[in-house]
This record gives structure tokens, C-alpha cells and sequence, in this order.
């Protein structure tokens, strides 16, 4: 899993398919994290959740995030305004 991914509806994605290549359900992720499982559907589906939410589904699922450069144009073309 090396995508880069550049908006909350491709990190869902990738979050789902590395759920179900464990074959874990929605609530056993959940679990897993800590979390309520309203917090896996609303990462999967791209919607906003915490950022410690975040950490603690990505380490449920033996995953870490890494951070480069983008190369993204000015702050005012950026997807995420």
C-alpha cells in the first residue's frame, strides 16, 4: 500500500481495503482502535474525524503515515480549502 493519497475520499478507500484485506468488520476495527464504530464508517466514506482518531484506526491496522512533499501549486488551488 504506497498511493498517495491526496484527499479524504482516497484515504477512506485505502483505509477499507486494508480492513477487508484483514478481514475485519467495520466493528471489529473499531474495537480494535478504541473507537465507536461511527468513526470507521465516517473515515471510509471520507468525512472528517479527529486526527487521534485517525492514528489509532491507522495503527489498528498496522499502518503509519508518512508525510512528503507534494509539490501542490499555492494554498489557494489546494483541494483542502
Amino acid at each position: 500500500m504506497t498511493d498517495r493519497i491526496r484527499l479524504p475520499d482516497e484515504l477512506g478507500a485505502q483505509i477499507r481495503a486494508r480492513r477487508q484485506a484483514l478481514g475485519l468488520s467495520k466493528t471489529d476495527l473499531a474495537q480494535r482502535a478504541g473507537k465507536v464504530r461511527e468513526v470507521i464508517y465516517r473515515l471510509e466514506s471520507g468525512e472528517d474525524i479527529t486526527l487521534s482518531s485517525l492514528m489509532a484506526v491507522l495503527a489498528a491496522l498496522g499502518l503509519a503515515m508518512r508525510l512528503e512533499k507534494a509539490g501542490l501549486g499555492s494554498s489557494s488551488r489546494s483541494p483542502f480549502r
